[in-house]
């Protein structure tokens, strides 16, 4: 059984985005999988990464552990 602790991250990013970049190349180092929203592939997707995001059209943003992150450490 799955609880929202252990659930699968969710990361928003852009391959354009060398913060995106930068947070994926960490979590796969570190060996943590994750689900990926591509945003140039899933750009219905803005209007609900607006929503996490306070109305920013900006990535990275991970869902993980029921918190959201914004940003690559903060930056971005």
């Amino acid at each position: 059984m799955t609880t929202p602790d252990t659930e699968t991250p969710v990361l928003y990013s852009h391959p354009e985005c060398d913060f995106s970049n930068m947070l994926k190349e960490e979590l796969d180092e570190e060996g943590v999988k994750y689900d990926e929203i591509d945003m140039s592939l899933h750009e219905d997707k803005w209007p609900e990464l607006e929503k996490l995001t306070g109305g920013d059209r900006t990535t990275p943003v991970m869902i993980r552990n029921g918190e959201v992150e914004v940003g690559y450490h903060g930056i971005g």
